[in-house]
């Protein structure tokens, strides 16, 4: 085995370098070998100055996750940070592709830094429910003072090679990082450059220090959307520790902070959350050797909401995109709308100022299903009805050309019924995006009888390219997410039977850390929607027809379980709701009861984890952790919970089934059984983690 760190000599300069593929994580090898390799140099006499830099495609990308949960080997990552801050020597980060987490914080400890242009710098360990652990905190305001420090550290943020410099993060942007490196350290040697420990320098904390709101108005803005979160201000707090302390206690505090962070549980649940997302991109039961086919141009079926946001997805990937419509004033409207996303985006400084132009000319709108003829991939996105879909891919039949993969955004839908429609079911599956289509990173990935495994490899990896999390589901109403929601919607509208109010249920779950809760959610998409598709059915619901009946279709009306004010999107409890509600009890003859934010909030979770335990029973999800991704990414579920399924761990599933149990006995609601494989799991004192453990172990 090679070493994981090597050290040359060009001239009098020492180039250590890391070369740990895929991304040069600090593990117990790496750290030793840096440890190692700048003592030696620091030994040696012809040695005047030492350069950090790493092979490969980028810089220390952080922390080895390997090591996650393992005990601790030496040497520490303070170690080394330490021995290149002491060095007698001047010490050269030369980075490129990403320095993250401990990779700049082995960079902070470096007397001088230079990155190439495409670089990016970070520490985004509060997306792990973290804190830097080794000096970010403290040596980064010092390098690029409080505020931009608030937002790489409390908001998680990178920032490029051009703002670094201009922040005062690097001393120059290079063209190569070795002979760039190599040639500022000589410039160094040559100039005389004092050495700068970042830990003496706190020139650009007086400003903070004299003002304390400069801090404080920084975190104010970053944690806006921390609702519920613990890591954004620990994180803040240990910035704010470098501001008021000396350089030590201020490290001191960091520790403290990390060490209570690193053990709790929002950490642990978003730390399981990382994990997920990696663990669903992979697909079980497709053979070995079997590749995604190539996607060079994709087609899109339908400019409406849906269609547009895909095909935006694609184009801000910078994937070519026929966007088809069956006239040409709903295409100019499509084509139109998402023409004012984009500008209003560039007004907002979301994208640079040229970006929509760009973007727009990667999307060519065409009138007429024929012009499918040259797409690889092919996405319908019109209305969720089976017979206007099996209309489309009749028609996709004839014009598709042989191996496209042909692809429907369906929500609920049989994808098997689709795919019969054709002469090529093994190229037909569902891709299910979440709207809107592009802000939203869900993806689910519906898998049909028939559908080839490298048609499916195809979605999943065109999936990752536009910046979606994919999530391979089977086919079964509603797929993964929708039928998990649909077991709390029943108990959404049971509770109202009962004697709850929207907004008390609402309350609960938007406390919980959703956020929305299903009354105000339909509200926003429109209480008509249901009732017409209840009435195609020949289905009731008495109180949510009777608001239908009185005009009330939520926001778009101004009025539906909630008053909303003219402009305003914010709900209002309504007392006419209240009333209608209480009429309609006492035509049905149902009393109110008083119903308990306890009760409310296990009916609102608690089956939802029951029918997701049937999803695995049935095998349309592989693993608990991909039911959990769907819903951290699709619907919104607190990241610091982990995802329903790993909730349902951390609560214990012998609570979670007893607890339904007596639901499905007190309000007679047989679907409220606990679903057979939560009976047994709880039975035995396992957890849903546990089937995935069994799962590797058996591969």
């Amino acid at each position: 085995m090679s070493e994981v760190v090597t050290r040359e000599r060009h001239d009098v300069i020492a180039v250590v370098t890391v070369d740990s593929p895929p991304v040069n994580a600090l593990s117990a090898a790496v750290r030793r070998g840096i440890l190692d390799n700048v003592n030696a140099a620091v030994a040696d006499p012809e040695v005047q100055a030492i350069v950090l830099t790493c092979a490969g495609r980028t810089f220390i990308a952080g922390a080895d996750i390997t090591e996650f949960g393992k005990p601790a080997q030496p040497p520490s990552l303070n170690d080394v940070i330490a021995a290149l801050e002491n060095s007698p020597k001047p010490t050269i980060a030369a980075i490129h592709g990403t320095a993250l987490g401990g990779g700049l914080e082995v960079a902070l400890g470096c007397h001088f830094r230079v990155a190439v242009k495409d670089a990016r710098l970070g520490l985004p360990e509060v997306k792990l429910g973290l804190l830097p652990g080794a000096g970010g905190t403290q040596r980064l305001p010092r390098a690029v003072g409080p505020e931009l420090a608030v937002q790489m550290i409390v908001g998680g943020n990178p920032i490029g090679a051009a703002d670094a410099l201009k922040h005062g993060l690097i001393e120059e942007v290079v063209e190569d990082r070795v002979a760039g490196g190599v040639a500022f350290a000589r410039k160094v040697l040559v100039e005389k450059r004092p050495t700068r420990r970042l830990r003496d320098d706190d020139s650009k904390l007086a400003a903070a220090r004299a003002d304390r709101s400069i801090f404080t108005n920084a975190v104010a803005s970053m944690t806006k959307k921390a609702r519920g979160l613990e890591a954004p201000f620990a994180c803040a707090d240990a910035i704010g520790a470098a501001i008021d302390l000396p350089f030590d206690q201020g490290l001191a505090k960091e520790r403290e902070g990390f060490l209570k962070l690193v053990v709790s549980d929002q950490s642990k649940a978003q730390r399981y959350a990382f994990f997920a997302e990696r663990e669903a991109a992979k697909v079980d039961g497709v053979p070995d050797g079997a590749k995604p086919r190539p996607v060079a141009r994709v087609a899109i079926i339908g400019a409406g909401t849906m269609g547009g946001g895909i095909a935006m997805s694609f184009a801000n990937a910078g994937i070519p995109v026929t966007l088809i419509e069956t006239g040409k004033e709903q295409l100019d409207r499509g084509m139109g709308i998402m023409q004012k996303n984009y500008e209003a985006t560039a007004a907002r400084g979301g994208i640079p100022a040229d970006a929509p132009a760009k973007r727009m000319g990667l999307i060519t709108g065409v009138v007429g299903l024929e012009n499918v003829k040259d797409a690889d991939l092919i996405i319908e996105a019109v209305f969720e009805t089976m017979a206007v879909k099996k209309e489309v891919f009749t028609a996709l039949d004839a014009y598709a050309k042989p191996g496209a993969v042909l692809a429907s955004n369906t929500s609920y839908l049989n994808v098997d019924e689709i795919a019969a429609t054709t002469k090529r079911p093994q190229d037909v599956l569902g891709m299910h995006f979440f709207s809107p289509a592009n802000v939203m990173k869900l993806c689910e990935i519906v898998r049909g009888a028939k559908t080839a495994p490298d048609a499916l490899l195809t979605a999943v990896s065109i999936a990752k390219k536009i910046a979606k999390v994919p999530v391979v589901a089977g086919v079964c109403d509603g797929f993964i997410g929708n039928r998990m929601l649909a077991a709390r919607s029943k108990q959404s509208e049971k509770l109202l039977f009962e004697g709850a109010l929207p907004q008390q249920v609402d309350a609960v779950v938007t406390k919980f850390g959703m956020p929305m809760g299903p009354f105000a959610m339909g509200d926003l998409a429109g209480l008509d929607i249901g009732w017409r598709s209840r009435q195609d059915r020949g289905i009731k619901s008495e109180i949510a027809d009777a608001l239908c009946e009185a005009g009330r279709f939520g926001q778009k009306t101004g009025k539906g379980y909630y008053k909303y004010e003219q402009g305003s999107r914010s709900p209002l409890p309504d007392p006419e709701v209240e009333a209608l509600i209480n009429d309609t009890l006492t035509k049905l003859g149902l009393k109110r009861r008083e119903v308990s934010d306890e009760e409310i909030l296990e009916r609102m979770v608690y089956p939802m984890i029951n029918e997701g335990a049937r999803i695995l029973e049935e095998k349309i999800a592989a693993r608990p952790s991909d039911i959990d991704v769907v819903w951290l990414y699709g619907y919104g579920w607190p990241i610091y919970r982990g995802g329903p399924m790993h909730y349902a761990d951390s609560v214990g599933l012998k609570h979670i089934a007893e607890r339904l149990a007596f639901y499905a006995k007190a309000t007679n609601d047989p679907s409220l059984e606990p679903a057979p494989l939560l009976k047994r799991l709880a039975g035995e004192g396992k957890t849903f983690a546990s089937l995935a453990q069994q799962s590797k172990a058996a591969a």
